[in-house]
């Protein structure tokens, strides 16, 4: 662990000090069920798998027509694909095929979703400037240090100049222990990156095979990173969120691997639901860790550039050094979070940046990025001057989707005078149920809820609220957003 936090939590970026650990992994679930026969159905295009674990499966294949239990001959799951091929026309591989339509793992068994996030996650070098020593002769020694933490694959550009982006933690990236002359502030001076399967640990270079580290023109220690290194641009980042966007070019990625994948993110997540974590724990190679949501909105405290409050998914998915950076998917392989900080004292809280915040902060990073103008960089946003509070909080449980949430009121207290909110008409308690932007209404169940739709605005923007006051539903003026209205975050 490199920083301690709020006496109990910590940052999980790892330092390295030895570079010679070796490689290891994490299993990955039970042995699977397997198709034991497949039917013609009673209804139109449909067929009933049966698995051996006695579990049925109907599957309804789209644009099928034909007589209702074709003579309920049993047929093979290739009878099935070119029938899908032909009725539907779709360009899918037989692959493809399997993964959208057939559930092939046992219960409990999230095998086959973590083979397919192992496509779109990689670990991270960061390298900075440290003194190492005491003074030599009156003077400090210093020479590079690193660091290791994990990453996702965000998008990917196919052009031919075209980037491949990659989320990790602002705190990966950042030293507070780096020399801010020597290293030229605090921020690493390079960043390095190896995708799953091609995985390899930085080691000091000895080109000129003196028996020697080789040492750049400052006299630091030079390391390589062999062929499976993808050098990597830092894009932007903010420690009041704890993320950082970064970027190699693709070609440089698919060089390494054509298959990479790009991550697919959750509509949303519950307490109880699958949380998997995949990073780089201990600098010893990306490998997994499975658990649970055990509170899906707390807060904690972290100390990077200095003490924030940051809100967070709370789970019980081990996390160790290095897993800083590294995703957070449930059980459909899809992302719900970022993995940033662990309890040093309870090996069963962990903690991850929900995916709301990390959409919206990756997202307007990207924004500012292309902008045109190089000297915004990093994420931006508005001050809309409401002071809000919660009343009335409460579990709701949807049968239906067989979660929950929690929702509440959330009630003006104050309006600050010549702000943004002062021109929309709204008084104390009123209560807000929904923020509009560009005419795509968003609901509010809980207060947090509206600093992450503040996330996702942009210069332009004509925003509104929907509020209630006495029982009367009412929205509020609308106000056009001008670029004057964004501030940095730190």
């Amino acid at each position: 662990m490199k920083k301690k936090l709020c006496n109990a939590v910590t940052v999980c970026v790892l330092a390295l000090t030895l570079l010679s650990i070796a490689v290891f992994g994490v299993g990955c679930g039970e042995s699977q069920r397997y198709i034991v026969s497949i039917e013609a159905g009673r209804e139109s295009g449909a067929y009933i798998i049966t698995y051996s674990d006695g579990e049925t499966q109907t599957l309804v294949l789209p644009g099928k027509d034909g007589k209702d239990g074709e003579d309920g001959k049993d047929v093979t799951i290739t009878d099935i694909y070119e029938t899908y091929i032909k009725e539907t026309g779709e360009n899918i591989s037989y692959a493809e095929f399997l993964d959208k339509y057939l559930s092939i793992n046992a219960p409990g068994d999230n095998s086959a979703t973590i083979a397919k996030c192992l496509r779109s996650v990689g670990k991270v070098y960061t390298e900075f400037v440290e003194q190492v020593s005491d003074t030599f002769f009156g003077r400090p020694v210093y020479d590079i240090a690193i660091y290791t933490g994990a990453a996702v694959v965000w998008s990917i550009d196919e052009s031919e100049s075209g980037y491949t982006y990659f989320v990790t933690n602002a705190h990966v990236i950042y030293d507070s222990k780096a020399v801010f002359i020597e290293n030229d502030g605090k921020i690493a001076r390079k960043v390095m990156l190896y995708m799953y399967g091609s995985e390899s640990s930085p080691y000091t270079a000895d080109k000129d095979e003196d028996g020697k580290a080789d040492t750049d023109e400052s006299g630091y220690t030079v390391y390589d990173y062999g062929d499976y290194g993808i050098a990597c641009d830092i894009v932007g980042y903010t420690f009041e969120k704890d993320l950082a966007v970064i970027r190699a070019k693709t070609s440089d990625v698919k060089r390494v691997n054509p298959n990479v994948c790009a991550i697919e993110l959750a509509d949303e997540y519950s307490v109880g639901e699958t949380a998997i974590a995949i990073g780089n724990p201990d600098d010893g190679g990306i490998s997994v860790t499975e658990g649970i949501v055990s509170v899906d909105n707390d807060t904690i405290e972290l100390t990077i550039d200095t003490k924030r409050t940051y809100r967070s998914i709370r789970m019980d998915t081990a996390l160790y050094g290095g897993n800083s950076g590294g995703g957070l998917f449930n059980s459909e392989g899809k992302l719900i979070g970022i993995a940033n900080a662990g309890s040093s004292e309870e090996e069963n809280i962990n903690y991850a940046i929900p995916l709301e915040i990390v959409r919206g902060t990756v997202e307007n990073i990207l924004y500012w990025d292309a902008d045109g103008d190089s000297a915004t960089n990093g994420a931006y946003k508005i001050t809309l001057g409401l002071t809000v509070m919660s009343s009335g909080s409460k579990y709701v449980y949807d049968a239906d989707r067989g979660y929950g949430k929690i929702v509440e009121n959330v009630v003006v207290q104050s309006i600050a005078d010549n702000s943004i909110a002062s021109r929309f008409d709204m008084a104390k308690d009123d209560v807000i149920t929904a923020v509009t932007v560009d005419g795509v209404k968003t609901k509010v169940n809980r207060s947090f809820d509206i600093s992450d739709i503040i996330l996702t605005m942009r210069p332009g923007d004509t925003i509104s609220l929907e509020y209630t006051r006495g029982g009367e539903t009412y929205t509020s003026s609308a106000v056009t957003l001008e670029h004057s209205d964004f501030e940095k975050i730190a």
